[in-house]
């Protein structure tokens, strides 16, 4: 009788243990769902969510620090037609992007929200090497930009009037943000205009008919397209602002982004997994090829405006936006990196390096949140021979000087991380404990039970 007894209460063990572990592995999938329902929920930029109050909130602090480029022998380029030679002058950091969006416009019937996104700066002396006055020997903005958009007589003209050169000498601030110049009698400058001015408006989807479609933006200053490049694909504006993207990242697949100052599209690939005060974050990086000749990459023959500056569209690193911001204005990656080498051995004292000179975006895969970023670009001018203009007739050949460039960083705080941690991993944490402790405590019961069924039900026979 208690041999019988022993077997049922085993065989019940047995059941038990075998069901538990059942329950344990039907959670696996049952979590997952849960878990994707919940931050799909979360991430609609609807009001109530997550993803809602991020927008409405001024985030983490942006940093823009600036390397101006300064002229070590201004008299030697002009007089003999040397090679410049600069020397990188910085960091000198603002703070930015500290003012939360305007305007915030629910559009329920297209499923999408718009916004404006105010833009300033507030120097920061802690982070900076000097002084807004700190004085840098520097193109002058007024006769490069003029170059080739005038008739040389008249420029020469204008040169001589004003008694200025190729190159001046300016404050850090003045080169940035605007000074009063004395040949066009209006305010110019690398940035200017900036403080109190908008970027956008942009309309973005919500993602409430479509999750995959969340943040990414429908139109950009109302338009759906660019119309600077004359040209179909090169017009198109994909992906999302690169503050965030759609949940459930797929690291197999290049994330697409808008990038304003440009005016174009770009994506970054995916290269790392990294630990971010304890998250785990997808590292995104702008690929070699974004700026290509059209040769390697003949997505980019569109981008190329000017066949003269550009060699016949042979010359990789460089974009013209002269026709965006209306002056013969070129972006690169800092130093040139990735640019032709001709760049690079124009100019003495550029020292392109990949790790400090990259664009990187670090992305939390579950959410699609940017929880660290680093957009990293370079300002440059054009300037070249004449037989008429002065200051100009010693230059050999068309030359593509670096202005400044800039390293926009963000990164959550320890107590965003914390939170993020707290609302969403922790939660994902407790439920893999529970699959997992269920798994291996009804496994274990089953097999002990099943064992001592066996060593019972031997001993009863015998």
């Amino acid at each position: 009788m208690g041999c019988c007894t022993k077997l049922c209460g085993l065989k019940a063990g047995i059941g038990i243990g075998l069901a538990v572990a059942i329950v344990g592995i039907i959670l696996i999938p049952v979590g997952k769902t849960i878990i994707r329902q919940t931050v799909e929920k979360e991430s609609v930029l609807e009001p109530g969510t997550t993803a809602w109050d991020n927008l409405g909130s001024v985030g983490p602090p942006v940093y823009r620090q600036f390397w101006l480029f300064d002229v070590q022998n201004p008299l030697d380029v002009v007089q003999n037609g040397s090679k410049p030679i600069v020397v990188e002058r910085g960091p000198y950091t603002y703070k930015t992007r500290y003012i939360p969006k305007e305007n915030i416009t629910s559009n329920p019937e297209n499923h999408t929200v718009s916004f404006l996104l105010p833009i300033g700066a507030i120097f920061e002396p802690s982070m900076s090497v000097g002084s807004e006055h700190d004085n840098i020997t520097s193109l002058n903005l007024a006769v490069v930009g003029m170059y080739r958009k005038l008739d040389d007589f008249l420029v020469e003209a204008l040169i001589k009037l004003n008694s200025v050169s190729l190159f001046q000498q300016r404050t850090v601030g003045e080169m940035l943000w605007g000074y009063k110049d004395p040949i066009l009698k209006g305010t110019l400058g690398i940035f200017y205009p900036y403080n109190h001015t908008y970027d956008g408006p942009y309309r973005v989807f919500t993602g409430k008919d479509d999750i995959s479609k969340v943040a990414i933006i429908d139109t950009w200053q109302g338009q759906p397209t660019v119309t600077f490049w004359n040209n179909k694909y090169c017009n198109m504006i994909n992906g999302s602002d690169a503050t965030s993207f759609p949940p459930f990242v797929d690291k197999k697949k290049p994330l697409y982004f808008f990038v304003s100052d440009i005016a174009r599209s770009v994506s970054a690939e995916y290269i790392e997994s990294l630990d971010l005060k304890g998250i785990e974050v997808y590292r995104f990086k702008l690929p070699s090829l974004t700026l290509a000749a059209p040769a390697v990459n003949p997505d980019n023959l569109c981008y190329c405006t000017d066949p003269v500056v550009t060699k016949n569209c042979t010359m990789a690193g460089v974009l013209d936006i002269s026709s965006y911001r209306g002056v013969s204005v070129f972006i690169s990656l800092p130093h040139f990196l990735h640019g032709s080498p001709d760049l690079v051995e124009a100019i003495e004292g550029l020292h392109p390096i990949e790790d400090h000179h990259f664009t990187f975006l670090d992305v939390e895969p579950t959410t699609g949140f940017t929880l660290r970023a680093a957009k990293r670009l370079q300002v440059n001018m054009m300037y070249g021979p004449s037989n008429v203009i002065t200051v100009l007739k010693k230059v050999k050949d068309y030359t593509i000087f670096p202005l400044v460039w800039l390293n926009e960083t963000a990164s959550l705080d320890d107590e965003t991380a914390e939170m993020f941690k707290r609302e969403l991993l922790s939660r994902i944490d407790m439920l893999d404990t529970v699959q997992f402790t269920l798994i291996g405590v009804g496994l274990a019961c089953f097999v002990l039970c099943l064992v001592a069924h066996c060593v019972v039900s031997r001993n009863g026979k015998k």
